[in-house]
């Protein structure tokens, strides 16, 4: 099967500097995506790991940051085993104040074609779940 892209967003009603601060505090990552946490650093280069999965039973995802806009986009090389391809969050100011912020990925996916298709609409829930989550956690600090 070949790459599939898939990409969410949703509305801030915080600046997209403190929504990106959030975001790129790796350690708190479990915060708001479910069943994951991550370490890593920052800038073009810095190496992320993230687990996800519950207790030992999940898989490790490594990125190598290739892009670094501090306030507005990070984007990532998946270089694990299991998850391969490119990832990315921007975070876009709006007039009168707020941001959009997108995730967005473009994987080589580990399943059989007929799969992803059934999984697809389940990991863009998951996607939006998660930025949901993040843009409460940067309101609400």
């Amino acid at each position: 099967m070949g790459r599939v892209t898939d990409e969410v967003e949703v509305r801030a009603a915080v600046s997209a500097e403190r929504v990106f601060a959030v975001l790129t505090d790796w350690p708190r990552h479990g915060e708001w995506m479910p069943f994951t946490r991550a370490t890593g650093g920052e800038g073009v280069g810095a190496v992320i790991e993230g687990w996800t999965g519950l207790g030992p039973v999940g898989f490790l995802d490594t990125m190598r940051i290739s892009e670094w806009e501090p306030g507005r986009r990070v984007a990532v090389v998946h270089t694990g085993r299991l998850v391969r391809g490119e990832g990315w969050f921007t975070t876009t100011p709006l007039p009168g104040g707020g941001c959009a912020v997108r995730w967005g990925e473009s994987l080589d996916p580990p399943v059989p074609a007929a799969l992803w298709r059934l999984a697809a609409p389940v990991y863009r829930a998951f996607m939006r779940r998660g930025l949901t989550r993040l843009v409460r956690l940067a309101e609400a600090a």
